[in-house]
């Protein structure tokens, strides 16, 4: 969703530092430390993305101006992973009662500041963040040269695993599904992903037996990745490697 708004407004975007530009802003494991990370932890992920953001920005050469450090690009990006979070909790979950809502929103607070963008930027409630997000939304505009580049993320494909047509058919099928099913309309619409009824049940069966197997998991295989990736940021913050 992210790279949706990134194309959005900006002309051609087939060139390959866009790619590379847009792949600095796909959603990193690390995001969940802006979260769930103590204060050292955070402080250390904002230095790191802070130096990451520093390389990311267009030439004078380039059709696609761009800036890593542009306040309206990167409240998207944290309203996406905000949003996101939020449609992945209440369907693994369950629906989130106006406490929990509003501390998600605090957290979605948090995540933003980190990605650079100022507080005041922030919708100020919930209410506010979702005509935000409908406005946004309007926005999105995903060509031809973006969606190739999307789409094998969207099925899983691993770009230095090559399988047989075969063996990738269904696991890619699979992802599809999932992906689409989380994605909201606009997006189905841009990517040119085919939906309709029979696909949302079958969505919302799989869903649902994964959230059946959720419920029954120990919390700390619930809580993976992010608890390993806490502690893979800890080993590398005391090693001196690079966190981003």
């Amino acid at each position: 969703m992210q790279v949706g708004e990134f194309t959005g407004g900006y002309g051609a975007a087939g060139e390959k530092e866009l790619f590379r530009q847009g792949k600095a802003h796909g959603q990193r494991p690390e995001d969940g430390t802006a979260v769930a990370g103590n204060d050292a932890q955070k402080a250390a992920f904002r230095r790191a993305v802070n130096r990451a953001h520093a390389q990311v920005y267009s030439t004078p050469d380039s059709p696609v101006q761009y800036n890593a450090f542009d306040p309206d690009l990167q409240l998207w990006v944290a309203a996406c992973l905000y949003k996101g979070g939020v449609d992945f909790y209440r369907m693994f979950v369950g629906e989130l009662d106006e406490q929990d809502a509003d501390r998600h929103y605090r957290d979605g607070i948090v995540l933003g500041t980190t990605l650079q963008v100022p507080p005041e930027m922030w919708p100020p409630d919930r209410a506010a963040f979702d005509r935000y997000w409908q406005d946004q939304l309007d926005k999105v505009h995903i060509d031809d040269s973006v969606r190739d580049y999307l789409y094998p993320i969207a099925v899983g494909r691993v770009r230095a695993v090559s399988l047989p047509e075969p063996l990738r058919r269904l696991p890619e099928r699979l992802a599809l599904l999932l992906t689409t099913g989380f994605l909201p309309q606009r997006f189905r619409d841009e990517m040119r992903f085919s939906w309709d009824a029979a696909k949302q049940r079958r969505f919302d069966r799989l869903i649902a037996m994964l959230r059946t197997m959720n419920n029954v998991l120990p919390r700390f295989v619930r809580r993976f990745p992010f608890n390993v990736l806490l502690w893979d940021l800890d080993r590398r913050i005391k090693a001196g490697r690079p966190l981003v």
